[in-house]
C-alpha cells in the first residue's frame, strides 16, 4: 500500500482538509493528499447492550472496527441509499411500474447481517429485497434493470421488485411471511448436507402475527436447524403501528422456547456483533435463534404510501437527525481520525456517478422479448405435452 493517499476529483471545489489535510487546486482538479499513518487503523466502540430471551449472556457490548471495514459498511450503505433514491426517482417519472418497496433506513441491517455471515451461507427475505440483492453481490445496474423490467436485470427482467435473487440468496418473496418456513427448509438441507452453513430467514413486523411463522418456530427448535429468524421491526407493517398489530412487541421474545436477541438496527456494528453471535450459536449445534432488529424505514410502505399518514414528518425527521444509520458510522469514524471528511465526500461523488451511469442502463437496455416470455418457467425437461391441451401454444420453456 503506497504511504501517501492520494484522492482526485474533478467535481469538488477547493476545501480545506479536516485534522491537516492539504488540498491542491489545479485547473478544476482538486488533490487531496493524507498519510496512511494519520490515521487511526482500528478502534473499539461501545455499543447498546442487546435485551435477551432465554440466554445466559448475549452479543459482547464493544465491537472493535478497522479502518477498512469502515470505509467499506459505509460505501455500502451509501450505494443502496442512494440506489433506493434513484428508485424513488424512476418510479415517480413512472418508468418504474407496480410493487416496489424501498430500504432506505434500514441499510444497517443488510450490511450489519452480511459483514457476520459468509458468502456460502444463506438468505431469504420479503418483498423489501433491494439492499439485500445487492449486499449478496448483485450489481446496481442489474437491480435497476430489474425494477424497471429490462432484459439486463437480474431476473431478466421478469421478476420486478420483490423477485430478485442470486447465489445463496432467495429472494424477494411476495407473500407476507411465506418466505419464513422457506428459510426453515433451506436451514434442513444445510444440516442434511453437513456443511456448517447456517440460513438467515427475515421477516417484517407486519408478518411477525402469521401462523406459519409459529409452525417454522416449531419444527426448526424440534429439529435443532441452523437458522437465524430476524424481525425486521420498523415500527409499522404497512400503515399499523406495532402497538396496533400485536399484543406483545417484544418480537425477539415470540419464539417462546427459542432463544431471542432484540438489537438496535439502526448501528451497523451492533447487528455484526448480534449477527456473529447468532451465527456462532447455530453453528455450534444448539438450534436457532430469534433477533429483532429495531430500525425504521424513512419511505412509506411502498411508494403507493406517501408514509405520513399514520406518522408524521416530525417523527421520521427526529430519526434522522439522531438514529440515521450511515451518518452514525460516518461521525464515527470522524470522531476517532479513522477517516477525513474528504474521503466521505469523493466516495459519495463516486457512488452518485455509478447510480446515474446504472439509471443510463437500467433506462436504456431493451425489454425482453416476447419469444422469451417462457423460458425459464421449468428447472429442465418441460412436462410432456398433452394433446388438445394447448392447440395454440407457439411459445416454449427453454433453460
Amino acid at each position: 500500500m503506497q504511504n501517501m493517499l492520494t484522492i482526485i476529483s474533478n467535481a469538488l471545489c477547493r476545501v480545506t482538509g479536516r485534522n491537516g489535510a492539504q488540498t491542491v487546486s489545479e485547473a478544476g482538479r482538486v488533490v487531496v493528499s493524507r498519510s496512511f499513518a494519520d490515521f487511526t487503523p482500528q478502534a473499539t466502540f461501545d455499543i447498546k447492550k442487546c435485551d435477551v430471551h432465554r440466554l445466559e449472556e448475549g452479543p459482547p457490548v464493544q465491537a472493535e472496527l478497522t479502518r477498512e471495514q469502515g470505509l467499506q459498511y459505509y460505501r455500502t450503505m451509501q450505494t443502496v441509499r442512494r440506489m433506493e433514491l434513484k428508485a424513488d426517482q424512476l418510479y415517480k417519472q413512472k418508468i418504474i411500474r407496480g410493487f416496489c418497496h424501498l430500504y432506505d433506513g434500514q441499510e444497517a441491517c443488510a450490511m450489519g447481517i452480511e459483514a457476520a455471515i459468509n458468502p456460502s451461507d444463506h438468505l431469504i427475505t420479503a418483498y423489501r429485497a433491494h439492499g439485500y440483492t445487492y449486499t449478496r453481490g448483485v450489481a446496481v445496474k442489474e437491480i435497476l434493470a430489474e425494477l424497471t423490467g429490462r432484459k439486463g436485470g437480474v431476473a431478466k427482467g421478469k421478476g420486478g421488485s420483490m423477485h430478485m435473487y442470486a447465489p445463496h440468496f432467495y429472494g424477494g418473496n411476495g407473500i407476507v411471511g411465506a418466505q419464513v418456513p422457506l428459510g426453515a427448509g433451506i436451514a434442513l438441507a444445510c444440516q442434511y448436507q453437513g456443511n456448517n452453513q447456517v440460513c438467515v430467514a427475515l421477516y417484517g413486523d407486519g408478518a411477525a402475527n402469521q401462523g406459519q411463522i409459529f409452525e417454522s418456530f416449531n419444527m426448526a427448535a424440534l429439529w435443532k436447524l441452523p437458522c437465524i429468524f430476524i424481525c425486521e421491526n420498523n415500527k409499522y407493517g404497512m400503515g399499523t403501528s406495532v402497538e396496533r398489530a400485536s399484543a406483545s412487541t417484544d418480537y425477539y421474545r415470540r419464539g417462546d422456547f427459542i432463544p431471542g436477541i432484540r438489537v438496535d438496527g439502526m448501528d451497523v456494528l451492533c447487528v455484526r456483533e448480534a449477527t456473529k453471535f447468532a451465527a456462532d450459536h447455530c453453528r455450534a449445534g444448539k438450534g436457532p435463534i430469534l433477533m429483532e432488529l429495531q430500525t425504521y424505514r424513512y419511505h412509506g410502505h411502498s411508494m403507493s404510501d406517501p408514509g405520513v399518514s399514520y406518522r408524521t414528518r416530525d417523527e421520521i425527521q427526529e430519526v434522522r437527525s439522531k438514529s440515521d444509520p450511515i451518518s452514525m458510522l460516518k461521525e464515527r469514524m470522524l470522531s476517532n481520525n479513522m477517516a477525513s471528511a474528504e474521503e466521505f465526500k469523493i466516495m459519495d461523488v463516486e457512488i452518485r456517478k455509478q447510480i446515474e451511469e446504472a439509471a443510463q442502463f437500467a433506462t436504456s437496455d431493451p425489454e425482453p422479448p416476447l419469444d422469451q416470455l417462457c423460458n425459464h418457467i421449468f428447472y429442465n425437461e418441460p412436462p410432456m405435452e398433452v394433446r388438445g391441451t394447448n392447440p395454440w401454444s407457439v411459445l416454449k420453456s427453454v433453460s
